[in-house]
């Protein structure tokens, strides 16, 4: 793996950023192991061993990314008390787009009424919401806007190929969102440290070849499941490990912080057995790591901010903690980093 990333030093001081509102949303229907045992040679124990994922949601025929997007983002409004008319930005990170164009961010402006936002998408595979955060504090950052949605929205269902076993178990459907607006004058906390990296080497070991200018769909596409998403496991696994442990450890150096001074991690929610080998190399008990992996599976862009609002919502988040937030996607791309609550 391509180990060059960022030789950005420590900032002189955070980015003083407030999370102000989250929101999270999830299709009401739920994929158990045991319906995929009717669908795919395959069987629970199988899945939740290698996996960790009990069961997902799939959304609906009609129910849209921007759909779930917009739901998630009124949760966040509604909690942080900001009219959609005062939202200045939607940065919406998907690898499932309601269409190729335009944004989809641009959808969900439609949908919450934020008539007076900016919109775009990000496509950053899994570490897109990170991506947005971290783009996000910046615009906070230079006085540019006072509040910001960043949405993570998936429907990964319609892109899974559900012939696959070794894939079809893993992917789920859902939305997650944060409002992000700027700390208060004197207000410690905020963006600590990021670390942002992507090893354009690794392009084809998780990737939907199909679709896009490089292979036009056709029937020999569809016929082949080319618009699907193609994994290549063992891979995967092995550079997602890699690359999720050095990101955390780099952003932890620049904070100058340690495991010890962070109170809960946020990893993505791609596979258990990743997320132990990342528990296990940082030297962090698993009882610190926020997982929602058993109940709605890799939601990719979603997981982490779905896994937040969760967090918030259970009242387990208190001022002055430090999260650690860690991901890796397709790309092969990951970022990381360190918000102080």
């Amino acid at each position: 793996m391509n180990k060059s990333s960022s030789s950005r030093k420590r900032p002189p001081q955070p980015i003083s950023v407030t999370v102000a509102g989250t929101g999270g949303y999830v299709p009401s229907k739920v994929l158990s192991n045991q319906d995929l045992e009717r669908m795919v040679e395959t069987s629970d124990e199988w899945i939740l061993t290698r996996t960790g994922i009990r069961e997902r949601r799939i959304a609906g025929d009609e129910e849209l990314s921007s759909d779930m997007g917009a739901a998630a983002a009124r949760e966040a409004l509604r909690e942080a008390e900001v009219h959609p008319a005062e939202v200045d930005l939607i940065v919406v990170a998907t690898t499932t787009p309601d269409h190729t164009f335009p944004a989809t961010a641009a959808y969900i402006q439609q949908k919450i009424g934020a008539t007076n936002a900016a919109c775009y998408d990000i496509m950053a595979a899994c570490a897109g919401f990170l991506v947005g955060l971290i783009q996000a504090s910046h615009f906070l950052a230079t006085g540019s806007y006072r509040n910001i949605l960043v949405i993570g929205a998936e429907k990964l269902s319609a892109i899974t190929n559900w012939e696959d076993r070794n894939t079809c178990v893993l992917f789920g459907d859902g939305a997650g969102a944060a409002l992000l607006q700027p700390r208060e004058a004197g207000q410690p906390g905020g963006l600590l440290a990021f670390d942002m990296g992507t090893d354009g080497a690794q392009t084809d070991i998780l990737l939907k070849p199909g679709g896009g200018c490089a292979i036009p769909l056709s029937e020999e596409v569809l016929t082949q499941h080319l618009d699907t998403i193609v994994m290549s496991g063992k891979e995967v696994y092995r550079h997602a490990v890699t690359a999720m442990n050095r990101s955390a450890e780099k952003t932890l150096a620049i904070a100058g912080l340690t495991g010890e001074d962070i109170a809960w991690v946020i990893p993505h929610q791609a596979n258990l057995r990743i997320i132990n080998a990342v528990a296990e190399r940082l030297g962090l008990p698993m009882d610190r790591f926020l997982l929602n992996l058993e109940h709605y599976g890799n939601t990719s862009a979603a997981c982490i901010p779905l896994a937040l609002a969760t967090a918030r919502r259970e009242g387990r988040l208190q001022p002055g903690d430090k999260l650690l937030m860690v991901a890796f996607g397709s790309g092969l791309t990951w970022a990381s980093l360190v918000l102080e609550w």
